[in-house]
């Protein structure tokens, strides 16, 4: 027992010792008017990734965030060619528009540069079969990152419904994602002016909060299509948002289940929340980590609330860094994965279709 003892410290030692001398990946940044950029500018030093260059035109915002986050201004380049050839990024996050993700894959992927995206992968079919392309090619990950990928909650709700069938075969699949609005939240006037361009962002509610329940329900249905997908956009407020909808129901058409996107800059509150029923029984994702459920054989609901996800599983640069570094292998049709990506990004502008002409679009 001793000896078995003095082994496993042994084991424990080496694991820690390899983890302290480990040098963290050097990550570039491309765009900073996403404001989701602030939870990588303001991460806490988890010795996984290292900020070595950020490639941002406006100079002011690169000035407000060095001054905010301290990093120095001699990092900040205007192009991507200049700040890979100078600072020899090998993983890169992009938080410009959504238009500009190819732009980064294309700059990135002949180097063998792995990029993470900010939700949704790209604004058309077209773009993200260029990318693909890219990434096929030159065998580099391409990731997105959503905030509910992070949540206990979902991955909770997964396991009950996929893993453990105890809610039986699904059914319907309700997911309501959105807030007041951006400009009513207080987004920065960088992000606001791109996220309510119809170029820049594919769309408004449809496309920055329909992602969401697009990836959620393409996870849970193991990488299914829906048959067909109509979708109602509104303009409940043309004259803060005149270019884009800020209202947006998408239904999903699956052989026998729905799923019902409620994407909206109009709820009276934040919310981002699911509820998945089975024909046996039900799970609601209240919030990250707090859930309900009835199952097969219980009489009365339940409550429970989760810790938080373990590291790697619960942050999107950890998970980035342990993918490039393969200690962790990414299931298929992952809520962070290209191929789940690309039907997100079907569906998405099925629904603008759909919404266009008012008739459901079937997919291939």
């Amino acid at each position: 027992m001793k000896k078995f003892a003095l082994f496993i410290l042994l084991v424990s030692l080496t694991t820690t010792l390899l983890a302290q001398t480990k040098k963290p990946l050097r990550m570039g940044i491309a765009g900073i008017t996403h404001s989701h950029v602030h939870g990588l500018l303001g991460r806490p030093d988890r010795g996984d990734v290292q900020i070595v260059g950020i490639v941002e035109p406006n100079k002011d915002l690169a000035r407000r965030y060095s001054d905010r986050y301290g990093y120095s201004m001699n990092i900040v380049f205007t192009s991507m060619a200049e700040m890979i050839s100078q600072t020899k990024p090998e993983i890169v996050a992009a938080f410009g528009s959504i238009y500009q993700h190819l732009e980064v894959v294309q700059a990135c992927a002949p180097y063998g540069i792995d990029v993470m995206v900010e939700k949704p992968l790209a604004v058309s079919v077209e773009h993200a079969q260029k990318m693909k392309i890219l990434a096929d090619k030159y065998k580099i990950l391409l990731l997105t990152n959503y905030e509910t990928t992070w949540y206990a909650s979902n991955h909770k709700a997964y396991e009950i419904a996929n893993k453990n069938k105890d809610i039986g075969e699904l059914r319907k699949v309700v997911i309501h994602d959105g807030h007041q609005g951006p400009q009513e939240i207080g987004v920065n006037k960088e992000f606001l002016e791109w996220l309510t361009d119809p170029i820049q962002n594919g769309g408004g509610a449809i496309i920055d909060f329909g992602c969401y329940g697009a990836n959620l329900l393409t996870w849970l249905t193991g990488g299914a299509k829906p048959e067909s997908v109509l979708a109602i956009t509104q303009q409940i407020k043309p004259d803060i948002y005149p270019k884009v909808d800020d209202e947006a129901t998408i239904l999903l058409k699956y052989p026998k289940m729905q799923g019902i996107i409620q994407a909206s800059w109009n709820w009276p509150f934040s919310r981002k929340d699911m509820e998945v029923y089975g024909k046996t029984g039900y799970v609601i994702a209240d919030n990250g980590t707090d859930i309900r459920m009835r199952l097969t054989n219980d009489k009365t609901e339940r409550k429970e609330s989760l810790k938080k996800l373990e590291t790697p599983y619960n942050d999107p640069f950890s998970l980035f860094a342990a993918l490039v570094r393969k200690e962790i292998a990414l299931p298929k049709y992952d809520l962070s994965s290209l191929e789940n990506n690309m039907i997100v990004v079907e569906i998405l502008e099925a629904a603008k279709k759909s919404a266009k002409t008012g008739k459901a679009v079937k997919l291939k």
